[in-house]
């Protein structure tokens, strides 16, 4: 190690004096103070800032700004207690409490999701694409990430029962959102372990009753 770089010896010279060195180091920088005065002078002067930092400051006056913040905030706070209300608010205030309650409780009920199957199906490349919410009377679809389909194109969900053959469930409406209605054979198949799937046809779905144009999207439909 280089000794005579004056950034080292200064690091030297600062780290003896802190007290950081380690016991070795310690005893290899005494062995070069014997020897170099001009690191002797630099740990002096390292010794004497170090020491500085140990006198005594001058006292100041606190401001009566400081002294007031203070006092604030330990004295006791007075409580400001309300008014009593007459009897006749507090009775339209448990009212209207009441009516508020009672609203969300039927708007639960109303708005409560009695779907009892559902799928994602998912596009070729594995990503998720359509929703659908089998309800007792109608799917719900919802889109994920649907592509693009052009003004003279539709989508058709199909069911696709155990044994292979295709039936249409319907046209799913443009942009992909809404409700699609079953009819009585088609609420038989719900039940039963389908898969679903979707594909693009001319607009108002397939004239042949299978599909004739590529199956975009597939999923499982599951029960809840």
């Amino acid at each position: 190690m280089n000794y005579q770089t004056p950034a080292l010896r200064r690091a030297l010279a600062a780290d003896y004096a802190i007290g950081l060195m380690p016991a070795p180091a310690r005893r290899r920088f005494e062995q070069l103070l014997m020897d170099d005065a001009a690191l002797r002078s630099e740990l002096a002067h390292w010794q004497e800032t170090l020491i500085s930092l140990t006198e005594a400051l001058p006292e100041r006056p606190v401001p009566d700004r400081v002294w007031h913040g203070i006092t604030a905030r330990i004295e006791p706070q007075v409580l400001h207690v309300p008014e009593r209300r007459p009897f006749w608010n507090w009775l339209r205030l448990t009212v209207a409490a009441c009516s508020i309650v009672a609203l969300v409780f039927i708007g639960s009920l109303y708005n409560r999701n009695d779907a009892r199957y559902s799928a994602t199906l998912f596009s070729t490349d594995a990503k998720p694409a359509l929703k659908v919410e089998a309800h007792a009377d109608y799917l719900q679809v919802e889109p994920l990430t649907l592509a693009a389909v052009d003004a003279d194109r539709s989508l058709e969900l199909w069911a696709i029962p155990a044994d292979g053959k295709p039936i249409s469930l319907g046209v799913i409406p443009a942009g992909g959102k809404g409700k699609v209605e079953l009819s009585e054979m088609q609420k038989a198949l719900i039940g039963k372990p389908i898969a679903l799937a979707v594909s693009l046809e001319p607009k108002g779905g397939s004239p042949s009753g299978q599909p004739t144009g590529p199956v975009l999207y597939q999923g499982t439909l599951a029960a809840l």
